[in-house]
Order: structure tokens, then C-alpha cells, then sequence
């Protein structure tokens, strides 16, 4: 969803060059949005542009999310700021794309996004206003950065202690450790901290 055609279609062009399986629907405000949501029954994600005719910020996020259900959404936005990407993810959005972003970019935040990760691009050390938190990722042990990185991947405790071989109360430690270390509240607010500091997937 984009208020600017050349936008919605460069978009559209884009997720068709990769994934030519995938039916692309196209809305230019929040109302038309809403009406293919309902109609095209099931999604398997929305681009969901911050600025719209009919509705700007947070509450038009909110209100195409509830629409969607688990349906995954990504905000693309031409806003760049920390706080309003993470303003977004805390309110369940699942990634967060600026609109300068590279094609290649928007494929691998569709993909993370698709396998139950949450995209938010890097933000460069002057842009944050409290750098401590990522100058506290280099601090980890490795393991601990093995457990971030099936984090950021969508994974389980679970899954993440039968990927590492090792029980799940381990991996429950391991994530106390890392949360009182970037001082964070929850895997959500971890994750944005993560992605922002430039961890990945990979």
C-alpha cells in the first residue's frame, strides 16, 4: 500500500521479479487498503506505507493490522528515524523498510518476515541516540550471538536449543543474559535493538 502509483508499481515489479508466484494486490489509501484485505482473503504479507491520504502514523498501522490478522505486515516508510521504526515494531509490525532501500533489501525483509523474523534495517552510530546497548552486542559470547541470530531468524526456544544442541532452559538463560545486557523488556524490544545494531539472519 502507497498513496503514489509509480511507487505501489515499482514495488509490485520488484516482488514479481523475485517470487513470480506471488499474486501482488495494489491499494493507494488505507480505506481501499482495508477493502482488498477483506476481499483477496488469504495474504501472506502487507507493505504498508506510513503516509496515506486517509490516515497517517499509528493508527492506520494499527487498524490494517487488526484487518489482517497474522498476516504479517512491513511498514515502507521514507521516515528513517529510530524511534518511529520502533515505534512500529512495538506496536506489531514485523519489519521496517525505508523507501531508499535497494531491491535485494526488500526481497530479504520479505523473506525473514515471511519465516517469522522481524526486519529493521541498521541504523548508523550517530543516529542512535544511546549507543551503549549496541556497543554491548560485541560483548557477547559467541553463543549468545548464536542464540540472537536464530532470534532474528523467527526461531522458537525450542527450535533454537535443537538447532545449538543444547536443552531449552539453556537457551532461556542465555536470553535473560542477553536481555539484562542491552537492557531490554522483551524479544520483541530485542529484536529492534538487534536489528538496528545490524544483526542478522545469515
Amino acid at each position: 500500500m502507497d498513496d503514489h502509483a509509480l511507487v505501489r508499481h515499482g514495488l509490485a515489479l520488484v516482488i514479481k521479479a523475485n517470487r513470480p508466484d506471488i499474486a501482488v494486490h495494489e491499494a493507494g489509501t488505507l480505506a481501499e487498503g482495508l477493502r482488498v484485505a477483506r476481499s483477496a482473503g488469504n495474504l501472506s504479507a502487507v507493505l504498508y506505507d506510513l503516509t496515506l491520504a486517509d490516515s497517517s502514523g499509528l493508527p492506520g498501522l494499527t487498524a490494517m493490522m487488526k484487518a489482517v490478522g497474522r498476516t504479517p505486515v512491513i511498514v515502507v516508510s521514507g521516515q528513517t528515524d529510530s524511534n518511529t521504526m520502533s515505534q512500529c515494531i512495538m506496536a506489531g509490525a514485523r519489519g521496517y523498510l525505508p523507501k531508499g532501500s535497494q531491491a535485494d533489501v526488500l526481497d530479504h525483509a520479505l523473506a525473514l518476515v515471511l519465516a517469522g523474523g522481524i526486519y529493521a534495517p541498521a541504523i548508523p552510530a550517530s543516529n542512535v541516540g544511546d549507543p551503549q546497548p549496541y556497543a554491548i552486542l560485541g560483548e557477547l559470547t559467541s553463543r549468545q550471538r548464536d542464540v540472537l541470530r536464530l532470534l532474528m531468524a523467527g526461531r522458537s526456544n525450542k527450535e533454537i536449543a535443537r538447532a545449538l544442541g543444547v536443552l531449552e532452559g539453556t537457551i532461556k538463560v542465555h536470553l535473560r543474559s542477553i536481555m539484562m545486557k542491552l537492557k531490554v523488556r522483551n524479544r520483541t524490544h530485542l529484536a529492534i535493538v538487534a536489528a538496528q545494531a545490524g544483526v542478522s539472519a545469515d
